[in-house]
C-alpha cells in the first residue's frame, strides 16, 4: 500500500472515530429519581415515557432514563441524587415525589431538574416563583397537600355527625404539614388526631391507635410511601371499619372508600414533557411551573357498602367516577 493511502485511510478512521464517539454520546441520559418503589408505580412511569416521547424522545432509541428508587427509604435519596450527577446525566426527574426534589436539589445547582409536588413548591422553597422558577430547577405543582380540607369536608358529607377524624402522615415528608396547615385553616370544627408512620409496621400500629381512639373517620396525608402501600392502607381501612380518603384514584380502585385529587398520570405525563423541552435546549428557569386545572372525585360503592354507608345523592353527581 502507497504512503499516501496509508494516510489518507488513517485520516479517515480518524475523522470516523469521533464522529461515532459523538454519536454515543449524543443519547442524553436522563436520571428518574423517586421515594418509591417501581412495582406500584409501573401506570405512572409509562405516563411518564408518554410525555417524553410526546416531545420527541423515546426511551431506548433516541435517549436512556437511569432509574433511582428509594422504595420508602427516604434517607437513600440524597446518595442516589449524587450518583446520578456524578454519572453526568442530562435533566433529573423526580416526579411527585418532593423529597427526592429536595436531594436533587442539594445535590447540583446546574444540572437541570423537573420536579413534581404535592404541595406549594415555593412554600416549601424549592422555586422562587412559579412564573419564574429559577436558574436549574422547575417542575409539576399538583397542589395535593392544598386539598386536605376539602377530603376532610368530603368526609364530613359522608359522615355528618362524625366529630372524631384522624389523620394519618408521615413525619420525614413536607407535605404532612402542609396538609396539617390546610386543616387548620379550614372552618370544619372536629377534633383531628394526627398518627405517623413511616414502615408497614408503623402504618398497622397507627390504625390499631385510631380504633383505640374510636376515631370516625380517617384521611391520608400525599406521600409516596403511602401511594406505593394504597392496597395496605385500603385493607386495614376495611378491618377497622374506618371510612377514609386519599389523594389518588388507585386507593380507591383498591378499596379504599374515596380519593379527591388531580389526575396523577397526567403529571408524570406532563414532567415527561418539560424533561423533554430541557433535552430541546430550553432553559428550566424559564419554564413556569405547571398546575393542575381539573380534579376528580372517585368514589367506591362497594366500599360504602361495607361500611355501612350511604352516599348522599349529592355526592354521587358530583363524582368523577362511582366504582361498584
Amino acid at each position: 500500500m502507497r504512503r499516501r493511502d496509508v494516510i489518507r485511510l488513517v485520516g479517515g478512521a480518524a475523522g470516523v472515530w469521533p464522529l461515532a464517539a459523538r454519536a454515543q454520546q449524543a443519547t442524553p441520559v436522563v436520571g428518574f429519581l423517586h421515594g418509591g418503589a417501581p412495582a406500584p408505580n409501573s401506570a405512572v412511569v409509562a405516563a411518564f415515557r408518554k410525555g417524553l416521547s410526546e416531545a420527541g424522545f423515546v426511551e431506548g432509541q433516541n435517549v436512556t432514563v437511569e432509574y433511582r428508587w428509594a422504595d420508602g427509604h427516604e434517607d437513600r435519596l440524597p446518595a442516589m441524587a449524587a450518583d446520578l450527577i456524578q454519572r453526568r446525566v442530562a435533566v433529573v426527574a423526580t416526579p411527585l415525589s418532593t423529597q427526592a426534589a429536595f436531594a436533587a436539589k442539594a445535590a447540583t445547582a446546574t444540572v437541570p431538574i423537573v420536579f413534581g409536588s404535592g404541595a406549594d413548591p415555593v412554600a416549601l422553597g424549592l422555586v422562587a416563583s412559579f412564573s419564574r422558577p429559577g436558574k436549574n430547577i422547575t417542575g409539576i405543582s399538583i397542589m395535593s397537600a392544598q386539598l386536605g380540607a376539602k377530603r376532610l369536608g368530603v368526609l364530613r358529607e359522608l359522615l355528618p355527625a362524625a366529630a372524631h377524624f384522624a389523620v394519618l402522615g408521615n413525619a420525614h415528608n413536607a407535605l404532612t404539614e402542609a396538609t396539617l396547615k390546610d386543616l387548620k385553616a379550614s372552618t370544619l370544627k372536629a377534633r383531628v388526631d394526627v398518627l405517623y408512620a413511616g414502615t408497614d409496621g408503623e402504618i398497622d400500629a397507627a390504625f390499631s391507635t385510631l380504633a383505640q381512639n374510636h376515631a370516625e373517620a380517617l384521611l391520608i396525608a400525599p406521600d409516596e410511601f403511602f401511594t406505593s402501600r394504597v392496597a395496605q392502607l385500603a385493607a386495614l381501612s376495611l378491618r377497622y371499619a374506618v371510612p377514609s380518603a386519599y389523594a389518588v384514584r388507585e386507593f380507591a380502585a383498591a378499596g379504599g372508600l374515596m380519593s379527591y385529587g388531580p389526575d396523577i398520570g397526567n403529571a408524570y405525563r406532563e414532567v415527561g414533557i418539560y424533561v423533554g423541552r430541557i433535552l430541546k435546549g430550553e432553559k428550566p428557569g424559564d419554564l413556569p411551573v405547571s398546575q393542575p386545572t381539573k380534579f376528580e372525585l372517585v368514589l367506591n360503592l362497594k366500599t360504602a357498602k361495607a361500611l355501612g354507608l350511604a352516599i348522599p345523592p349529592t355526592l354521587l353527581a358530583l363524582a368523577d367516577e362511582v366504582i361498584e
